[in-house]
């Protein structure tokens, strides 16, 4: 069976894309077999595991009963390239099985399976049908982003599942969590993904580089290690105005 085709229905299939070189799909079978013994689970992943992405689909892939995921996204520009990235990776546009609701703008369709959403369109959802129906599982995605608004909104969710909706499912899922105090607090269990480690290089421009020609100077350092290196190069720099004169240059 394919890590990523598990359960009721099959949504994606391996030969369609190739998420399975992602760390964190290491780890989608004992995701899915945590969330059919317990209600709620603690994922911890470093960046660019592919937890954001990857596991989502997975998790609808493995739930035993009909409904949508709801993925809490802090931030709306992550909200939308994320819920982009996973229609991407079903060979889908954006408002099919995946899409997205945040602040003054909605990609979903009846066939939507999978909503990413902003904190405060969660919490009004919530707070409009505190049953959740229609709703199978809710993803707190960048949990150490913690704000009052996705605080009160995973309250209500638990609040739901010991009043009515016992068959919920609840995942808290970040790269740099306390994980052990939030797995006691919901009695949930941990699963971790190791990710990649990758070598890394540090270069520096000049000691005597001063602000305003910082971005000629990481420019001209920039192409000097492409020339001379083989491998990605990941510039940073003071703010947005020279990032964009570095790219011109």
């Amino acid at each position: 069976m394919s890590i990523l085709a598990c359960g009721m229905k099959e949504i994606i299939r391996k030969e369609e894309c190739t998420p399975e070189r992602l760390p964190a799909a290491a780890i989608a079978d004992e995701v899915n077999r945590s969330l059919r013994e317990n209600p709620f689970l603690v994922i911890t992943a470093p960046p660019g595991a592919g937890k954001s992405t990857l596991l989502p689909i997975t998790i609808l892939n493995g739930l035993e009963t009909e409904g949508k995921v709801l993925m809490l996204e802090p931030r709306r520009i992550a909200a939308r390239q994320i819920a982009e990235r996973m229609a991407y990776l079903l060979g889908e546009q954006i408002g099919e099985t995946v899409g997205y609701r945040i602040r003054f703008e909605s990609k979903v369709s009846e066939m939507t399976r999978i909503e990413v959403l902003t904190e405060g369109i969660l919490t009004k959802m919530i707070s409009a049908d505190p049953t959740l129906d229609g709703v199978a599982a809710g993803i707190f995605d960048e949990f150490h982003e913690r704000s009052l608004a996705s605080d009160l909104a995973l309250a209500m969710i638990r609040e739901s599942f010991q009043a009515v909706r016992p068959d919920l499912r609840t995942v808290i899922m970040s790269a740099t969590i306390d994980a052990g105090s939030i797995c006691r607090s919901l009695s949930a269990p941990l699963v971790e993904s190791k990710g990649r480690l990758f070598p890394v290089e540090v270069r520096h421009t000049a000691e005597d580089s001063v602000p305003e020609s910082c971005a000629a100077d990481v420019a001209r350092a920039v192409l000097g290690l492409h020339r001379d290196n083989e491998g990605d190069i990941l510039a940073f720099l003071p703010g947005e105005g020279e990032i964009r004169r570095c790219a011109e240059l």
